[in-house]
């Protein structure tokens, strides 16, 4: 064998080692890479997450101010209050299927409570209303 027929056998082997050890350097690197951009894919859904429920939570809140509004509106002395607390009781019932029935039960409440006996005539508008709401199915649970 001569030294070139050598030369060429060590620098193949060296050629197919070096591109071996070149892939597997390159794999490890790949993998390095996915493994990072995934904690970070994990993190960006973690914080969306997070976001989410904090929004949610502000809704929620803004929600029962917006309730705790009515409520108090409810017995006022000008029918446009009256009316715009129990238009904002039946939109809450609407939008949250959870505060549905004691949205309802409230509104049922005060129909009880606060109604008197009307005889002949016709009831006054914000009970109307309040009864339309009642016999509306779109708003019960």
């Amino acid at each position: 064998m001569s030294w070139l027929t050598v030369s060429e056998i060590v620098r193949n082997f060296g050629l197919v080692i070096g591109g071996a050890i070149g892939g597997i350097v390159g794999l490890y690197l790949a993998w390095k890479r996915a493994t990072a951009s995934t904690r970070q894919a994990d993190a960006a859904l973690q914080q969306a997450n997070l976001a989410l429920q904090q929004a949610q939570l502000a809704r929620r809140v803004h929600v029962a101010e917006l309730f705790n509004g009515a409520v108090g509106q409810l017995t006022h002395e000008k029918l446009e209050v009256k009316l715009g607390a129990i238009y904002t009781l039946r939109q809450i019932a609407r939008d949250f299927p959870d505060l549905s029935e004691p949205t309802l039960e409230l509104l049922t409440t005060y129909l009880r409570e606060s109604v008197g006996a009307y005889g002949d005539r016709e009831p006054p508008v914000d009970v109307r209303e309040i009864m339309n709401i009642l016999n509306d199915r779109s708003v019960a649970p």
